[in-house]
């Protein structure tokens, strides 16, 4: 008889590149081992998901359907498939610490009043440099004190209860590269969330700043606790969120200029 795992770990690539293997491969050697991987191809044009051809892990099972749905839809998709009780997120660029499944099991299984979990992360350079420890809180009460700022509970890093997943399950289509943000605070004032304090995540990041990208996302989040607050009516934490923006800018834009400077200078 197939015994259904106790976690499912959600995976979706696009153009996953030279660091699929090694996302995969910190999945594998999971101190925790009751799990199911689905790695979800979201119409990539590249050949990373060759380089996982070789692993044979009948707890791996590789959907491909050729189209680019986005991020939301898969991770939607995902859901719908999971047979765990649990439900895990995972990059195609990122790595997994070994005990990472297993502490947040025990975390979850010995509180039944907590929703969702992350981990504290620690970023990756592309070359495998460790750059240093990112924000995470750790309780709920800390996660959720200031939502016009935002959640830092970093993606990646979730596990949480399939049943909260599918009740409430990711926008489609998903906001501009804050998915999480808009579900967290949708849900945050019915939920209960944590983090398991100790650093078992390394979160890739780029050499170069993407500028545009980043104020695309800036202004993906206002748009997001905008259209939140008005619904919500909360006209202070509206007026926060805008004042957090441009703060937020106002930093993006003085480090853009000590940068350029920096590189005229050379």
């Amino acid at each position: 008889m197939d015994v259904p795992p106790l976690v499912t770990v959600a995976m979706p690539v696009f153009n996953g590149g030279k660091y699929l293997r090694t996302a995969v491969l910190s999945i594998i050697i999971q101190t925790f081992t009751n799990w199911e991987l689905l790695v979800i191809d979201d119409g990539s044009t590249d050949t990373a998901l060759n380089s996982i051809s070789d692993i044979k892990d009948p707890r791996i099972t590789v959907l491909r359907d050729g189209e680019n749905k986005g991020l939301a839809s898969r991770l939607n998709e995902a859901i719908d498939l999971a047979r765990g009780r649990l439900f895990a997120r995972m990059d195609q660029d990122d790595v997994s610490y070994p005990e990472r499944f297993e502490r947040q099991v025990m975390m979850l299984q010995g509180d039944p009043s907590i929703d969702m979990i992350g981990v504290r992360t620690i970023a990756l350079s592309e070359d495998d440099e460790l750059l240093g420890p990112l924000p995470c809180d750790t309780t709920h009460d800390a996660i959720c004190a200031k939502p016009w700022r935002g959640f830092y509970l970093p993606h990646p890093t979730w596990m949480g209860r399939i049943d909260w997943f599918r009740k409430h399950r990711y926008t489609k289509p998903g906001p501009y590269f804050c998915e999480d943000q808009e579900l967290l605070l949708r849900s945050y004032r019915t939920s209960r969330f944590g983090a398991v304090d100790e650093i078992l995540f390394g979160y890739r990041t780029r050499n170069r700043v993407n500028w545009q990208k980043l104020m695309k996302t800036r202004r993906s989040v206002l748009r997001v606790q905008v259209h939140h607050f008005l619904k919500t009516r909360q006209a202070y934490f509206l007026f926060m969120a805008m004042i957090v923006f441009c703060g937020r800018v106002l930093s993006d834009v003085l480090r853009f200029t000590r940068i350029t400077l920096k590189k005229q200078s050379h």
